[in-house]
């Protein structure tokens, strides 16, 4: 699934429409497209794992689910375009495997940006009080909540825990002081390198615990399973990840 990095580089890429009206829509969409096509795009944001695409009537959200993708003036011949967007000029905006919908609140109410780890407004203390709140929380779950954390995913939640040394199990209530503002400090931090290595596309080279078969620290195996009431996977070291419980 694209974490919220990848969210921001499709951002930067999909500005270059605002200002520009919608002259064709297209796609498998089962959304009413009619509302879209005639639209001058205002502005291309993103909030978590949300891709926003704002006129001043209706907003058009993609989320690109686990397996979706998006082009830029190019098409993908082997998959079924599901919204596809077309302007001025013979310029394309094309998403696949992704679900569509129109919105119709105006997006500053309906998205706590403060909540979003790559937005300007995005507020730490908020942050730790919303963990706060919540002391029987697992990490492993705590980091993939959406309304915390918008936009970490299952990569960014296993490289902060290797980061910090807290085991995936471990309870938010448990973790001391210092470990918690470590988890909200590296949440955003990792994911500003994630944006890095990923626009440099060495991404997979930084990977420390996500996928990997042996601790980079203790050289000794990796734990992994599928943990928390998310059942994501999780990667980890019994070695140098404390069990806050």
């Amino acid at each position: 699934m694209p974490e919220g990095p990848s969210l921001v580089i499709l951002r930067d890429k999909a500005q270059v429409f605002e200002g520009r009206r919608i002259l064709r829509v297209e796609g498998n969409t089962r959304i009413e497209v009619d509302r879209l096509r005639g639209r001058v795009v205002q502005a291309v944001r993103t909030w978590g794992k949300h891709f926003l695409l704002e006129t001043a009537t209706v907003s058009l959200r993609i989320h690109l689910l686990m397996f979706g993708s998006w082009c830029i003036d190019e098409r993908k011949p082997d998959k079924p375009l599901r919204i596809g967007l077309g302007f001025a000029g013979g310029r394309e905006l094309n998403f696949y495997s992704c679900a569509a919908r129109l919105v119709e609140e105006p997006l500053d109410l309906l998205y706590d940006w403060s909540a979003d780890v790559m937005s300007d407004q995005w507020d730490p203390k908020l942050a730790r009080k919303r963990l706060i709140a919540h002391p029987d929380t697992l990490a492993c779950d705590a980091l993939l909540d959406q309304s915390i954390f918008s936009g970490v995913g299952n990569i960014i939640k296993n490289e902060v825990l290797f980061r910090i040394r807290v085991h995936p199990l471990s309870r938010v209530g448990a973790l001391p002081p210092a470990q918690l503002r470590a988890l909200v400090k590296e949440a955003r931090q990792y994911s500003f390198d994630f944006l890095e290595w990923k626009k440099a596309y060495v991404l997979r080279k930084h990977w420390l615990a996500h996928t990997k078969r042996t601790c980079p620290r203790c050289d000794i195996p990796f734990h992994k399973g599928h943990l928390g009431l998310t059942q994501r996977r999780s990667f980890w070291c019994d070695g140098c990840q404390v069990r806050y419980e």
